[in-house]
């Protein structure tokens, strides 16, 4: 059943995870505070930083907004670059990975519908780009959060020497 209330997050309110080199998640809304319908961040990434390793969600289609800077998007078998103002729309099960472009920072908005709840994953994101907790913890979660990582050749290649 959806939620009748509004959602309100004023930006004092929001709770932001930070990232090495400056960057930051900005938690927006999670699954249960939309009664399911979406989740949504705001992503701050240093110049040449990669946002997310190549992944997919079974459950969910995400939408990637560019606020500002430029980003780099694995789509399936294509790298994209989309500069601010450009819009990215992944369906579900397509493997997709993104960063910032060689140079510049970028400010990204991201949105999951449906809604899976996954600020817990942000949070231990995190820790893991801190060196605080290793990467292969987020493997085991991968069912829970919806995020099912996958090896790309291409990605890696691009962006192994940033």
């Amino acid at each position: 059943m959806r939620s009748l209330h509004p959602l309100v997050v004023i930006p004092e309110a929001a709770e932001v995870v930070g990232l090495p080199e400056g960057g930051a998640f900005t938690l927006l809304a999670d699954a249960s505070q939309t009664a399911g319908a979406l989740g949504a961040n705001r992503l701050t990434v240093g110049p040449g930083r990669d946002g997310a390793a190549p992944h997919y969600h079974a459950l969910s289609t995400e939408l990637f907004y560019v606020v500002d800077g430029t980003m780099e998007f694995l789509l399936a078998d294509r790298v994209e670059t989309v500069a601010a103002g450009g819009l990215v729309v992944v369906p579900p099960r397509l493997p997709h990975a993104f960063g910032a472009a060689a140079g510049t920072g970028a400010d990204l908005l991201a949105v999951l519908a449906p809604g899976v709840e996954r600020f817990g994953y942000f949070r231990r994101l995190a820790r893991v780009q801190h060196g605080l907790e290793p990467f292969e913890g987020l493997r085991a979660e991968q069912d829970r959060y919806d995020v099912h990582f996958v090896d790309d050749e291409r990605w890696s290649s691009l962006r192994g020497d940033r």
